[in-house]
């Protein structure tokens, strides 16, 4: 298991890099307390392995061969760029994205309640709770194909 979660946008978490295999994930973090199936997003189908304990969940595409492409995290010791993530504000993961050339960012609030902020350029989400971070989301580069584009 990883000792310390370290957040790395568009790179993995900590030594697990997007793109590996659910044969090396498992050798790094061993066996998921659950396995879920989803099938209902945008088309797509993958398989998430919650390690509830530790405070994360890993997902597989299944259109990308299972590979390690997303995670969820929300356990309160992670660390992003050094800084302990779960104890800032809104304006305080603004602010340290705009210390790292992210500058664009959206928000929206959940009909549920819930507010988003999003960085597309590093393909992360951060979720809010009464003012309070509840979870991250983030994965591979959203441009990160291997289509094929011919100029005309």
């Amino acid at each position: 298991m990883i000792s310390s979660l370290e957040i790395k946008p568009c790179i993995g978490l900590s030594n697990l890099l997007f793109g590996a295999s659910m044969a090396e994930i498992e050798k790094v973090l061993g066996q998921p307390e659950e396995v879920e199936l989803l099938d209902d997003i945008d088309d797509s189908k993958s398989t998430v392995w919650h390690y509830w304990d530790h405070g994360f969940s890993v997902f597989f595409d299944e259109n990308q061969h299972q590979l390690f492409g997303c995670v969820e995290i929300d356990n309160s010791e992670c660390v992003l760029w050094g800084q302990k993530v779960f104890s800032m504000n809104e304006k305080q993961i603004i602010e340290l994205f705009k210390s790292k050339n992210y500058t664009q960012y959206e928000t929206e609030v959940h009909e549920w309640g819930e507010k988003r902020l999003s960085f597309d350029d590093a393909n992360i989400d951060f979720y809010f709770e009464k003012n309070k971070l509840s979870s991250i989301n983030y994965g591979k580069p959203l441009n990160d194909s291997h289509m094929l584009i011919l100029p005309n």
